[in-house]
């Protein structure tokens, strides 16, 4: 069977009808922002926050707001939680600023119309936005300004790139930069466009790391997002990584990134092709990148976002170099118990034998890969750790993949008191039982599935 092609997107079918006749608490990262301390797991007492305010594949006139704390299991937060006075609302990307603030900054119109302005909006808790203004971006002969993006450099200016493209060839889109002139981002400098990304690139997002700024960009011609460096904001960029370099695959667009807490950057892209969302990883400064994965939950809902990750109050703490016994939040009569150095929820009872309580205690320790982490040590001194994706207990043999296999990030449970166990080195992956074997499973956006990831801490059995 031959695979039908993806569907054109937007812009492609654009320049086909345009030829025919006429008839909390912030303490973490923000978008562009990345200082130079390396990302780490949540202190104790305190949680990530990842917000995305994305428009709907169903729905380019509002918003919804969704959260999550490991940048994977997105939950909606507040639907329609901005429609603008006017107009439409697409490619909205997020930001706090110094004020406490939420900003919104997004592209006016629909795919079919003209659009010169791009719109603000703002908000005090990420819930209730404000309108604030639409903005005419002062190109001579501008047909369109689409998917602005905020960028914070690291002298704190705070700037969109936005893309644009003039009335002689209405489908050639250009990157260019604004820079906010005072702190209340109502005024504006000229745009400059950025040297070397060139003609035909859209949905350029920035990330700065050191004094390098790191380009990724949709070549609107082949389809693919592309990337390049530069030791300038406004370039000039060398793009060195074009076609399927990153393994994406083609009809991708909108990309942002977002930096982990295990350090590992994040992209996230709209798979208009097939109509999904994805997601990827990498490890290397952006040399290689995992397959990318599904957006669990909001792929195929969500559509074009940025993310905002803040650092807020409330998390969960686990007491170490302590002994605990883990009790499923959803199988109450069931506990972590080591079976054959396999990792089970058995049943465990006050009349259970002895070795079966034993076998269901557990010394939480600082993690090993990082100590905002936590691992878990059984009565032999053996640590958890995923194995094909299975727990299971094994000496620690030294190495830095040993410690990262052992280590997890705790997140808040379902239910009063209880903690989930996302892998440290995959990240979105959590401990969770399933047959009543305790596996490392990346979730499906149900609640089931954060159930069986919920674990109790409880005073030991032995």
């Amino acid at each position: 069977m031959t695979t039908p092609p993806p569907a054109p997107s937007r812009r492609t079918l654009l320049r086909a009808l345009a030829a025919l006749p006429a008839a909390a608490v912030l303490l973490g990262e923000t978008p562009g922002l990345l200082g130079t301390a390396l990302a780490a797991a949540p202190a104790a007492g305190s949680a990530s926050r990842y917000t995305i305010v994305p428009f709907l594949n169903s729905n380019d006139g509002t918003v919804n707001v969704y959260q999550s704390d490991d940048a994977t299991d997105f939950r909606l937060l507040q639907t329609s939680a901005y429609t603008p006075p006017a107009n439409r609302i697409r490619d909205a990307s997020v930001f706090k600023h110094t004020d406490g603030y939420y900003y919104l900054t997004y592209t006016t119109h629909t795919w079919q119309d003209v659009s010169t302005t791009i719109g603000f909006a703002r908000s005090a808790d990420r819930l209730n936005w404000t309108f604030l203004y639409d903005y005419t971006v002062s190109i001579t002969n501008l047909s369109r300004a689409w998917a602005p993006e905020w960028f914070v450099d690291a002298d704190g200016s705070v700037n969109v790139i936005v893309s644009c493209s003039t009335t002689d060839n209405e489908w050639i889109f250009t990157p260019y930069l604004l820079t906010a002139t005072n702190s209340g981002l109502t005024s504006w400098s000229s745009p400059v466009a950025l040297s070397g990304i060139g003609a035909n690139h859209i949905d350029t997002f920035i990330v700065r790391i050191g004094s390098t700024y790191h380009a990724f960009t949709k070549n609107e011609t082949a389809k693919y997002i592309e990337y390049g460096t530069a030791s300038s904001l406004t370039g000039p960029y060398t793009i060195t990584r074009t076609g399927d370099w990153a393994g994406w695959g083609s009809y991708r667009e909108g990309p942002a990134l977002v930096q982990l807490d295990n350090g590992g950057w994040r992209i996230f892209f709209d798979g208009y092709g097939d109509g999904s969302y994805y997601y990827s990883d990498s490890y290397d400064t952006f040399a290689t990148w995992t397959a990318p994965a599904k957006l669990p939950g909001i792929s195929g809902t969500a559509r074009h976002f940025t993310v905002v990750k803040e650092t807020v109050s409330g998390g969960p703490s686990l007491t170490r170099n302590a002994t605990r016994s883990f009790q499923s939040a959803n199988y109450t009569t069931r506990y972590w118990e080591e079976q054959s150095a396999l990792l089970n929820l058995p049943v465990v009872t006050a009349s259970s034998a002895t070795a079966d309580k034993q076998a269901a205690t557990f010394t939480v320790v600082a993690g090993l890969a990082d100590a905002g982490g936590y691992s878990f040590r059984d009565a032999s001194g053996n640590y958890l750790r995923h194995w094909d994706f299975r727990g299971r207990f094994d000496a620690n043999d030294g190495t830095t993949t040993f410690a990262k296999d052992a280590t997890f990030i705790a997140r808040t449970g379902t239910a009063s008191g209880s903690v989930r166990f996302e892998s440290y080195n995959y990240p979105g992956r959590y401990l969770r039982h399933y047959n009543y074997q305790v596996r490392v499973d990346l979730p499906d956006g149900t609640d089931l599935f954060r159930q069986d990831s919920s674990f109790v801490p409880v005073t030991a059995w032995a």
